[in-house]
């Protein structure tokens, strides 16, 4: 008879404890599906936003220059999204369509000539001229290949993207061939540094340049897959070597590494 007590309380112990381990079950499941539903909208949902606020913005600046007799919106009941941002789109394929002819051209030249002549202005124009046919051009490699670097010391690497191949003085000062590195920042990719590399020193990766803003832009969360053969994967190419002597002496020092400079001639010679 003494042993029924016992029997009891121990049985409503054993259902007390399977019932906080489905209670802090189930609430680990809802917490689950509340962070799958939020990876799953929330990149929709900001994507979503960011367009939307960029087609408002471009409707807002172009819709008002459109005349009223030619905006559709002056005969409707309501407005049309996009409507500024197709306009756009248009303006520009027929300047661009204008700029191939004799004319167009002529009329290019003689207002580049006048932006020219104003001193800071000019500086302005010819620098985003520059960036914008670097990165525009149909044979241009710029941002087209992700590469890994050794910086800021050697044996810890970094993304970067090649922009180009190094030209006058710089690689005239250097006696290896160079190329020009961009190399963003975290998780701003539109901050960075400049660094002209030995191309030997340059490890070229197979992974996409989109990928590799994305694993920039979220500091190495998001990893792509190695898309590589199996045998190519089992061999590594790259590592965080050890400093020899005159490395780990150069470094001490901080002594730049030097082409020795041929004697140049004196006056008298």
């Amino acid at each position: 008879m003494a042993k029924r007590p016992r029997d009891k309380a121990r049985r409503k112990l054993v259902r007390a404890r399977a019932r906080r381990r489905y209670r802090s079950g189930f609430g680990a499941r809802l917490r689950g599906y509340f962070l799958a539903g939020v990876l799953v909208t929330a990149p929709i949902a900001i994507t979503g936003w960011l367009a939307w606020a960029f087609i408002n913005l471009v409707d807002e600046t172009i819709t008002p220059l459109i005349p009223a007799q030619y905006n559709p919106e002056t005969y409707l009941p309501f407005t049309i999204p996009g409507l500024g941002l197709l306009v756009l789109l248009i303006v520009v394929t027929l300047i661009g369509s204008m700029t191939a002819g004799l004319v167009g051209r002529y009329l290019v030249r003689t207002g580049e000539g006048l932006l020219n002549r104003m001193p800071v202005i000019r500086s302005v124009y010819n620098a985003t001229k520059q960036v914008f046919e670097t990165v525009l051009a149909q044979q241009s490699q710029a941002f087209r290949e992700a590469v890994l670097v050794e910086y800021p010391r050697r044996g810890i690497w970094a993304i970067g993207f090649i922009t180009g191949t190094t030209k006058e003085e710089v690689q005239n000062l250097t006696a290896e061939e160079t190329v020009n590195i961009f190399l963003p920042t975290t998780p701003n990719p539109t901050s960075g540094f400049l660094l002209f590399v030995p191309r030997k020193d340059v490890v070229h990766l197979d992974m996409a340049v989109e990928d590799a803003i994305k694993m920039v832009i979220s500091g190495g969360i998001v990893t792509p897959p190695d898309q590589r053969p199996e045998s190519e994967k089992r061999k590594p190419r790259v590592s965080a070597a050890t400093y020899e002597d005159l490395d780990v002496l150069r470094e001490k020092e901080k002594t730049p590494v030097l082409v020795p400079k041929e004697r140049e001639p004196s006056p008298s010679e």
